[in-house]
């Protein structure tokens, strides 16, 4: 009988399809009382977990844990080797989100294009606006560098294309075949840099990625370009980043995620110029948190019936060598 371990709660229409499942029982922890976390673990058989680290220390709570459930695609906090040492699948929500960050970044982009945020304040102070100096722009027309093709990124491109803006896409893991195919622009970076007004990034945290984003990368950019973040904080040099909208170079930036969360007063970007941020939550939207729920149960199904799409497990070799 299998015992789920929801660290935090998720979208009821999780918990109603374990219910649904003959067998199973489940409890919600609040993983930040250390008590109730230890005494959950001690039965867990899987877990679904949205930002609470597992790591050794962690696994050695958990003498029973046969799956791992991701609520959502991000696992920079989950220590991948250890669980594969122990044979324990990780698994990600992965088709259950890209829609929420895709449309999430375009709201960056649009309300960075159209100057919400200043006008907003404006209006509230009856500082009427002159359109004999505009301050604001069209998307269509505009060239954007999508770096990072995957789900979100490929999504994002879409939308940017309907938008009727210029699509150019940088991705060294994605065959440049593939991204014509689509009907967008693959380029080198540098070219992508130098030519877009608005560069958005979707790249997974890694040792290739983490900090990509420079002052050298900040630097290639056209002056005057906008940047959009919805991935991961640890892609960017924050401080690389406020210097660049405080010099002017880089005219804006929207922010969804910090290298630190939740992010400190102290972070330079919350003081920096034409800059909108928003607290990780590109994904959480009603519709969003229920997609991602029930993906996670349903991996966590999958795997105690035999039924787990291996397109969701990031450590695939746990399943070579658990197979019969």
């Amino acid at each position: 009988m299998p015992h789920v371990v929801f660290l935090r709660g998720v979208h009821p229409d999780a918990y109603a399809r374990l219910d649904a499942e003959p067998g199973y029982t489940y409890a919600a922890v609040d993983p930040s009382d250390r008590a109730a976390l230890e005494a959950a673990m001690a039965q867990g058989d899987a877990i679904v977990v949205r930002a609470t680290p597992i790591n050794e220390e962690f696994l050695a709570l958990s003498p029973r844990l046969a799956i791992v459930a991701r609520h959502g695609v991000g696992y920079d906090q989950v220590d991948v080797p250890a669980l594969t040492r122990k044979g324990i699948p990780l698994t990600v929500t992965a088709y259950a989100n890209a829609l929420s960050v895709a449309e999430h970044a375009m709201m960056l982009m649009l309300n960075l294009a159209k100057q919400t945020k200043i006008f907003d304040a404006n209006t509230r102070d009856r500082k009427w606006s002159s359109i004999d100096a505009p301050t604001s722009w069209d998307l269509s027309g505009q060239a954007v560098l999508v770096v990072g093709f995957g789900r979100i990124g490929g999504r994002v491109a879409r939308l940017c294309s309907a938008f009727g803006m210029r699509v150019l896409v940088h991705d060294p893991h994605i065959p440049r075949n593939t991204v014509i195919g689509a009907g967008f622009t693959p380029v080198k970076l540098a070219e992508g840099l130098a030519e877009a007004d608005f560069v958005t990034v979707h790249c997974p945290s890694n040792s290739e990625t983490r900090g990509m984003v420079d002052a050298e990368f900040l630097g290639a950019m056209r002056r005057g370009a906008r940047f959009i973040n919805t991935a991961r904080g640890t892609l960017v040099n924050e401080e690389a980043l406020a210097a660049a909208l405080h010099s002017g170079h880089i005219a804006g930036a929207g922010l969804d995620v910090f290298w630190e969360e939740p992010v400190s007063a102290t972070n330079p970007l919350l003081g920096a110029p034409n800059t909108i941020v928003t607290p990780h939550s590109a994904a959480g939207t009603v519709q969003g948190m229920r997609r991602m729920g029930l993906s996670a149960v349903e991996s966590i199904i999958g795997h105690f019936d035999g039924t787990l799409d291996p397109e969701m497990v990031i450590n695939r070799e746990v399943l070579r060598r658990n197979a019969p």
